[in-house]
């Protein structure tokens, strides 16, 4: 599955594990400007309710899109403001 989503930076959290992909993704995201779209790539399969929740429990930031394939899981977080 291909997206259309113009992304600004990859954040390659591959290995990790719980709660290390929203940790580092959170921290990503703090240095992007807004409407900026952080590409997430792991290997932990929780990370897809994991990023999931952290992304609507948090204001300026928009879980876009999520992608599953061949073991791994990718993420689509645009910050808003």
């Amino acid at each position: 599955m291909s997206t259309d989503i113009s992304v600004t930076e990859t954040l390659d959290v591959k290995g990790e594990n719980c709660p290390m992909p929203v940790v580092k993704t959170k921290q990503a995201i703090d240095d992007l400007e807004a409407d900026d779209v952080l590409e997430v790539v792991a290997t932990d399969s929780g990370s897809m309710s994991d990023i999931a929740g952290w992304a609507d429990t948090t204001p300026g930031v928009e879980l876009v899109a999520q992608e599953e394939g061949d073991g791994i899981y990718t993420h689509y977080v645009r910050k808003t403001e």
